[in-house]
């Protein structure tokens, strides 16, 4: 698809600490069944509102690249990545529970979807952006180390984040996903990790019926998971809240190095999978919080990844407040 995005690689492209912005054509051919809500126009109502706005010329571009199996497997069981490249070889349509569509160029996507926020960890890490938005496809927070579930096939952050403390020597990484739906296969990764703060808020009870408050980590995680559960109708107020009274202060104590953002705009009042009511405008609101923790504790190191979001026009308005406010000085 053009882009304005083919045309930046000029004075643009010299301004020092913009915000990243990671996409590859390869998300678009990640095919899924008619109906589907997790499609190809996602990303294309997310492009068109870029040009339209000219986001698209004060962001800078982060080449992705595809993640290799060392890279998958700091997370994920290397018979599962063979399983779902297999899968996808053989022409199947679904993986593992049956709501995780695949394609001819899924396993491909996959791996670039996974490797895109690697890039943009690296461009964070060597100061190359301030902070990054990568529009991903397939999304990831409900991969398991061997299944695929949720329309999610590799664990895009979580990879991230195993990588940024392999690869990069940081230390402690917060993991923050606002996403309607639990993170169950996140919070399942970093279950006994105390390096790893993983937060989620999100509908409960509601698909895939983790995270509840009660869910806590285990061994010498334990007290490094923070589940936030709402019930159906709660919006900006209680999120705010959360936020402000809960995340921020359990966030300060951590003091980590690098802040990642599962985020799903499906808690949105206007999607078709949320029974919670934020608006867009509160979703800049929400990241002007997460980046302020990054800010304090991590020089501002912030990767922002897409997961959830089903309704063309919230995905459109508040992705553009949230990468209105990553952008801000």
């Amino acid at each position: 698809m053009d882009s304005a995005f083919d045309h930046c690689k000029g004075a643009e492209q010299k301004v020092t600490m913009a915000t990243g912005f990671v996409y590859d054509d390869i998300f678009m051919k990640h095919e899924v069944m008619a109906g589907h809500p997790e499609r190809p126009e996602r990303l294309a109502a997310i492009l068109g509102m870029l040009d339209e706005t000219g986001l698209s010329k004060e962001l800078r571009r982060v080449a992705p690249r595809e993640a290799t199996l060392d890279d998958l497997c700091r997370v994920h069981e290397a018979y599962y990545v063979d399983f779902v490249r297999k899968a996808v070889e053989c022409h199947q349509r679904v993986l593992d529970m049956g709501d995780t569509c695949v394609g001819p160029h899924s396993y491909t996507a996959a791996l670039m979807a996974a490797g895109a926020v690697l890039a943009a960890t690296d461009a964070v890490v060597a100061g190359e952006v301030r902070n990054a938005f990568c529009a991903v496809r397939p999304p990831g927070h409900h991969a398991e180390a061997a299944q695929a579930m949720g329309f999610c096939v590799f664990n895009n952050v979580a990879i991230s984040a195993r990588y940024a403390q392999a690869v990069h020597n940081l230390k402690k990484i917060l993991i923050v996903d606002w996403d309607v739906h639990h993170g169950n296969g996140t919070q399942h990764t970093f279950d006994d990790d105390d390096t790893v703060l993983y937060v989620s808020t999100h509908q409960f009870p509601h698909y895939p019926g983790t995270g509840a408050a009660s869910e806590t980590g285990h061994g010498p995680g334990a007290g490094f998971t923070l589940n936030i559960p709402l019930r159906a109708g709660s919006g900006d107020e209680e999120f705010a809240k959360a936020f402000n009274e809960i995340i921020v202060p359990r966030a300060d104590a951590f003091k980590p190095d690098l802040v990642l953002i599962s985020a799903g705009f499906d808690a949105h009042g206007n999607d078709p999978l949320s029974g919670l009511e934020l608006t867009s405008s509160c979703y800049g609101e929400l990241t002007r919080i997460v980046k302020g923790i990054a800010e304090r504790h991590a020089g501002g190191k912030l990767v922002s990844v897409l997961e959830g979001g089903y309704d063309l026009q919230v995905l459109r308005d508040a992705i553009e407040a949230h990468l209105r406010v990553l952008m801000e000085s």
